[in-house]
């Protein structure tokens, strides 16, 4: 599991130096996205429009101190976003679309199962705004 994040990151930096950043108008961007997990993700543009790819790593650990129970759980998404302006503000559009992800998970539980771990898969949607900073050059 240590091994598969490790990758992941590696990739994301390597992506990153890769592709070229500018303010307002880019092409590709490597971010952050804040929320539960929290995570890495690279979205770049394509056919130089509205549409987006963006994929996304995400780790989530857990400790429960009141008994000997604990899990973590890592995942790797991808979704398809197509953009629109927002003509009455500069810089911020909103997206909608979807996409997928996978998830792998370990646990453990002393007092009931041992450890134990499996994958899943979900379905995603997207819709949220994105505001880009004309004067910032990252």
């Amino acid at each position: 599991m240590k091994n598969l994040l490790r990758v992941t990151l590696v990739l994301a930096l390597c992506f990153a130096g890769f592709s070229t950043v500018s303010a307002q108008n880019y092409g590709s961007a490597v971010g952050l996205r804040l929320g539960i997990p929290a995570s890495v993700s690279y979205k770049t543009f394509i056919g130089g429009g509205s549409n987006a790819i963006e994929a996304f790593a995400s780790y989530r650990k857990r400790n429960f101190l009141s008994s000997a129970y604990s899990w973590t759980q890592f995942g790797v998404s991808a979704g398809y976003q197509i953009h629109n302006d927002i003509e009455s503000v500069d810089g911020l559009m909103w997206y909608y679309g979807g996409g997928a992800g996978v998830y792998f998970f370990t646990y453990s539980d002393v007092s009931y199962f041992g450890d134990a771990g499996g994958t899943s898969i979900g379905i995603l949607g997207f819709l949220g705004l994105e505001y880009t900073f004309d004067s910032v050059p990252i």
